[in-house]
């Protein structure tokens, strides 16, 4: 689709009664095709777009469409820039609006079509469900509700007796009688919904199901108020159940660090003037170090000392304990309109200039651009059991809590939206904190 975008955009361009000409060279051509098309399932796999086209609604696919074909124009007029690439402006939005329309269609007829195709006979998987508790209802009601898509339900097998309603009636079958439905039925896989007590008892099905080459699947609900992601992972080749309750995509966490470190790199080059004016004029006006170091708890609970323009007078620390009585946070220390701040201090803060060394903490690996707020480790130590999930995953520069209200929230509310963050992280959430960041930081919203 992107190839019939590109080629439609470039047969449309030459036909446009523009004063200039618009022409590239087969290679050029070639190369601006290849790289159109990775930039496009690129964007598709960072959005997470083709997981979920048959079961988003409508509005939600096109809408995905518009993201990816947004941010792979955006890679287009990139790339150029870097091949040093003459493309015309009109050309570009012809390959967007070409490629929105493209896609749309393609997925919109996918959806359609697809019922046509996974529901042909030849295509239909054909499921028992091994077990009739809770667990074994709630996996068969999901099998049905996917038999548009190719899973058909036969029925259950287990202990129970009598017919099991769902949507429609389905047999109970004893285990015992397995072999005997192999061999007279078409099985092409057995889901396992039962009690971890009762796997192991169910060995010699599994070795059957083995031999005769059926798939077997085991709804992992060992633990059920656990709500950890699980996965398969292997030591040496040795199976190793995965329960993480915190983000683990090894190859996303990579592409996270990779932007850190380029983006982390790129501000320090571009505000060191910034930085040196900054260091400047706190040497100047106020006596003690430029910069204040601080030890706070990184990634599960690693130590580090973390960098920030110096804010307050030289020995702040000293006088913490004679102004304990203004504390306004629970767990945290934090003084409205605290008199130990410098009068630069007060502007630093404001528009969190204070915070940009933190930025060679981010190439050091301690910290991210984007991540829970960096604790000290006497509030670490006061935090109760499930606060502590927030040691598990990078601290940052910025996350939600900057968007909702900075030095404004309370303890537990900054505590929420950490969390919130671990569990719907994804990199369009990071791009989306440090967009939204930007404006809030200039405007100064929220610094206390």
């Amino acid at each position: 689709m992107i190839w019939l975008a590109f080629e439609a955009a470039y047969a449309t361009r030459g036909r446009l009664p523009l004063e200039r000409a618009f022409y590239l060279e087969n290679s050029v051509k070639t190369l601006l095709i290849f790289s159109s098309q990775l930039l496009w399932v690129l964007c598709g796999l960072w959005f997470g777009v083709y997981d979920t086209i048959l079961r988003d609604r409508r509005r939600i696919v096109l809408w995905n469409v518009f993201r990816q074909s947004a941010l792979g124009t955006a890679g287009v007029v990139f790339f150029q820039y870097a091949q040093r690439i003459d493309l015309s402006r009109p050309f570009i939005g012809l390959h967007f609006i070409y490629a929105l329309v493209f896609l749309s269609t393609l997925r919109l007829l996918a959806r359609l079509s697809a019922p046509a195709f996974f529901g042909a006979d030849s295509s239909l998987r054909h499921l028992y469900v091994v077990g009739t508790g809770p667990t074994a209802l709630r996996v068969g009601r999901l099998i049905e509700q996917s038999e548009p898509y190719g899973l058909r339900l036969l029925g259950f097998l287990g202990d129970g007796e009598g017919p099991v309603r769902l949507s429609r009636e389905y047999s109970v079958s004893p285990l015992k009688r397995l072999p005997e439905l192999l061999r007279t039925g078409v099985v092409d896989e057995l889901v396992f919904a039962v009690s971890a007590d009762k796997l192991p008892l169910m060995e010699e099905t599994f070795l059957l199901c083995e031999e005769e080459g059926v798939r077997t699947r085991v709804h992992v609900d060992y633990f059920p108020h656990i709500h950890s992601r699980v996965g398969l992972e292997r030591l040496e080749g040795e199976p190793m159940l995965t329960f993480a309750g915190a983000p683990h995509d090894e190859i996303r966490l990579l592409i996270k660090r990779v932007t850190d470190l380029a983006g982390a790199s790129l501000a320090l080059i571009v505000l060191s003037p910034l930085l040196a004016t900054v260091a400047l004029l706190v040497r100047l006006t106020s006596p003690g170090p430029i910069l204040f170091r601080q030890i706070r708890c990184g990634l599960n609970g690693r130590k580090f000392s973390l960098f920030k323009f110096r804010t307050m007078v030289a020995d702040a620390e000293k006088q913490q304990a004679a102004l304990e009585h203004l504390n306004v946070k629970k767990t945290n220390f934090k003084i409205p309109n605290d008199p130990r701040l410098t009068p630069l201090g007060k502007w630093l803060r404001k528009f969190s200039i204070d915070e940009l060394p933190q930025l060679w903490n981010v190439l050091r690996g301690e910290m991210a651009i984007v991540g829970p707020r960096p604790a000290v480790p006497e509030e670490v130590v006061r935090y109760e059991r499930w606060q502590r999930r927030r040691l598990r995953m990078r601290p940052g520069l910025t996350c939600l809590w900057a968007l909702n209200g900075r030095d404004q929230l309370d303890f537990e509310e900054v505590m929420r939206l950490d969390l919130a963050y671990i569990d719907q992280w994804s990199l369009s959430l990071d791009w989306s904190i440090i967009l939204q960041t930007i404006p809030t930081v200039v405007l100064g919203k929220g610094a206390n």
